[in-house]
C-alpha cells in the first residue's frame, strides 16, 4: 500500500480534482456527493490498482470531513474502503462489472452489508444469513443490521454462509439489487448518522441469477480478509483528521476564551491538557503510518482499529471539557463525540479487535520490525 506521504505530481492533480468535484456541489446529500466524486473521475483514480491508494484516502477523507456531517462522510467511507474494492476486484460477470462501473462513475450506491441479525456484530463466523445455490440461481434468507446505506444504495453487497458448517470456506458475496423481490428495508431509530441511510435489511426467499455473485463461493470471507486493512485503515486516517480539525478549532475557541485576566490558551494546565490531546492525535498518524507500511498487515490494522477508538473518545472529550457549554449547542463537539463513538464498534468491536491482538502477542513482543 502507498504511503500516505507521496508528493507525487499524480497526488497533487487528485486533490485538485477532488475539490473541484466537491465544489459543484457544496451542501449534499450522501448520493449527490457520491455522483459529484464519480463524475469528477475521483472514484477511478482512487480505486486504480489492486489497493485503494493510502495517500488518496487520506486526501479523500480529510477534505470530506473538512466539508460534510459525519454520517454524510459515512456513507462515503464505507464505499470507497471497502464495498468498491470488494466489487471491482475479483473475477466478476458481466452483470457485477456492470453495477462495479456505474458505481465508479457514481450513478450507483453500494452498501456493505455484513453485519448480521443472527450474530453479535464482529463474529462473522456466527452468521446466519444464508445462500442457497442452485444451478441457476441464488436464494437468500435472513437479515443485516446497523447497515450503512441501506435505505439509500441501489445494490447492496450481501455477505451470506452457502455452507452450515463453522469454516472460513463457507462464505460468499451476493450483490443484491436494492427493489429485489423479499428485501425489506427498515430504517434504523434515532437521530445520529444523519445521511448514512442506516438502517436494517431482511431477506425472505430474495431469488436472483447466480451472475449476481461476487467472486467464487467460499471465497467470501478471504475476500473480506482481503480488503479489512484498508477499512481499517480509512477509520483511522478519519479520526486523524478529525482530531485535527477539532484540535484547530479548539485551540483558536482557547485563544479568545477569558481567564483571569489572559485567556484559557495562556494557562499552563490547560496547555499541558491540550498537549495531552495532540499526544493522542499524533499517536492515531503514527499508527495509520505502521499499517501503510505494510510491515505487519492484519496484525497492524487491528492495533490502529483499537487505538483509534481510544485516542479519538480522548481528544474530543477532553475538547469538550476545554470548551464548556459552548461543546453542546447546533454542530457542537459533544455531539461529534457522541456520533465517533462508532469507531469502537463498527468493522469490528474494540473488544474483538484486543483478542486478536492478544494472539499476536509473541510477534508484537518480539521487538521493532
Amino acid at each position: 500500500m502507498t504511503a500516505i506521504s507521496d508528493p507525487s505530481p499524480a497526488v497533487t492533480d487528485f486533490r485538485r480534482a477532488l475539490v473541484d468535484a466537491l465544489d459543484t456541489v457544496g451542501d449534499a446529500t450522501g448520493r449527490e456527493l457520491w455522483c459529484a466524486l464519480g463524475r469528477g473521475g475521483v472514484l477511478a483514480a482512487h480505486t486504480a490498482g489492486e489497493d485503494p491508494r493510502a495517500d488518496r484516502l487520506r486526501a479523500l477523507l480529510t477534505e470530506l470531513d473538512a466539508r460534510y456531517p459525519l454520517g454524510v462522510v459515512l456513507s462515503v467511507c464505507v464505499q470507497v474502503a471497502t464495498a468498491l474494492p470488494i466489487l471491482l476486484h475479483g473475477p466478476a460477470s458481466e452483470h457485477v462489472a456492470g453495477v462495479g462501473a456505474a458505481a465508479l462513475r457514481g450513478e450507483a450506491m453500494l452498501a456493505l452489508a455484513a453485519t448480521d441479525s443472527a450474530a453479535s456484530g464482529s463474529d462473522l463466523m456466527d452468521l446466519g444469513t444464508t445462500a442457497v445455490l442452485g444451478e441457476d440461481t441464488v436464494v437468500l434468507d435472513g437479515g443485516k443490521r446497523w447497515i450503512t446505506n441501506a435505505g439509500t444504495a441501489d445494490h447492496l453487497l450481501v455477505l451470506a454462509r452457502h455452507r452450515p458448517q463453522r469454516h472460513f470456506t463457507s462464505f460468499l458475496w451476493v450483490l443484491v439489487p436494492a427493489d429485489a423481490p423479499g428485501l425489506t428495508v427498515e430504517p434504523a431509530d434515532g437521530s445520529m448518522f444523519a445521511g448514512s441511510g442506516v438502517g436494517h435489511l431482511s431477506f425472505d426467499a430474495v431469488t436472483l441469477g447466480r451472475d449476481h455473485l461476487v467472486g467464487a463461493p467460499g471465497r467470501g470471507l478471504a475476500t473480506f480478509s482481503r480488503h479489512i486493512a484498508t477499512e481499517r485503515l480509512a477509520g483511522g486516517l478519519w479520526a486523524g483528521a478529525m482530531c485535527r480539525r477539532v484540535l484547530t478549532d479548539t485551540r483558536r475557541a482557547l485563544a479568545d476564551k477569558p481567564l483571569h485576566g489572559a485567556t484559557a490558551w495562556d494557562n499552563d494546565a490547560v496547555r499541558q491538557r491540550f498537549a495531552r490531546c495532540l499526544v493522542e492525535s499524533r499517536r492515531i498518524d503514527a499508527l495509520c503510518a505502521d499499517v501503510c507500511g505494510g510491515s505487519g498487515g492484519l496484525v497492524d490494522s487491528m492495533v490502529l482499529k483499537a487505538s483509534v477508538a481510544d485516542s479519538l473518545d480522548r481528544v474530543l472529550g477532553e475538547c469538550v471539557q476545554l470548551i464548556g457549554a459552548d461543546a453542546f449547542g447546533a454542530g457542537g463537539v459533544a455531539r461529534l463525540r457522541a456520533e465517533a463513538a462508532m469507531f469502537g464498534v463498527a468493522g469490528g468491536a474494540t473488544g474483538a479487535m484486543l483478542a486478536g491482538v492478544a494472539d499476536h502477542a509473541d510477534d508484537l513482543l518480539g521487538g521493532p520490525r
